[in-house]
């Protein structure tokens, strides 16, 4: 699923929340890791908040334009660096947080290690209990660091079916698996990204002519969700690293024509 794995771990955070297991959005990030606690020294930084992670607007130095296979992408210098936390963390504030959108794996791993912290258990474990089996997907894989930590950024594995279930659940509001409250913020348009596209929770939000939400992973990986036409449309795809224009946005293309 590759980034579709960071709106899956939106949805995780809020079963925890609900369940009162991890901090309320507008809680201190650093408070939620006691061994980064020396970076709180620097007012910026310890200003950062969970919705900051959750919203994707750090503010830190971050660059994913790179190839993934390459240690200059931000993504894969966190993943071999000794501590991912610390990484992330520690990096330089180049904006003001909370202004301005800026795409950011490492936002997903502070979510994924919030949840393991507060739930007591592995991300995909986690998973499985309270999403996974309640939706009836039984077969998954979610890829591990060399830490053996699950990948919260982009380590998920579902086949097209069971990433559909996930849509249907998201368009009936929850289904009793994810809090109906929390999706409602989670899926509201909060930073601006270009036109009519923003970003909520580690959910895009369209707010054209045919509102939509969706969930989007490098390979042309793509979950949409339109309520006003009671459609879930999932796709997987091979285009990786495809960036300029991957085959699944045509499929996507002619939903939205049609």
């Amino acid at each position: 699923m590759r980034s579709i794995t960071k709106s899956v771990v939106a949805l995780l955070y809020g079963i925890a929340l609900e369940s009162g297991l991890v901090p309320d959005p507008g809680e201190r990030l650093l408070d939620q890791f006691p061994a980064h606690r020396d970076l709180a020294d620097d007012p910026a930084r310890a200003a950062l908040t969970v919705e900051h992670a959750l919203t994707m607007t750090l503010g830190l130095e971050w660059d994913e334009s790179v190839p993934y296979t390459s240690a200059a992408n931000s993504e894969i210098a966190m993943e071999e660096a000794p501590d991912r936390y610390r990484y992330v963390l520690e990096r330089p504030i180049v904006e003001e947080p909370g202004t301005r959108w800026s795409y950011c794996g490492g936002a997903t791993a502070l979510l994924g290690g919030i949840i393991a912290r507060g739930t007591g258990r592995p991300l995909d474990e986690y998973a499985r209990q309270v999403l996974f089996e309640p939706l009836g997907i039984g077969a998954f894989e979610w890829t591990k660091g060399a830490d053996g930590v699950p990948l919260a950024a982009a380590g998920l594995r579902l086949t097209p079916r069971d990433l559909a279930a996930i849509g249907v659940m998201v368009l009936r509001g929850g289904d009793g698996v994810v809090p109906e409250g929390w999706l409602r913020e989670a899926l509201r348009p909060r930073v601006p990204i270009d036109g009519d596209r923003h970003y909520g929770y580690h959910w895009y939000v369209e707010t054209g002519a045919t509102p939509a939400v969706s969930a989007s992973g490098n390979g042309g990986q793509r979950l949409l969700v339109i309520p006003s036409r009671d459609l879930v449309v999932a796709v997987t795809a091979g285009d990786y690293d495809v960036f300029d224009r991957p085959g699944t946005a045509a499929v996507l293309d002619a939903v939205l024509r049609d």
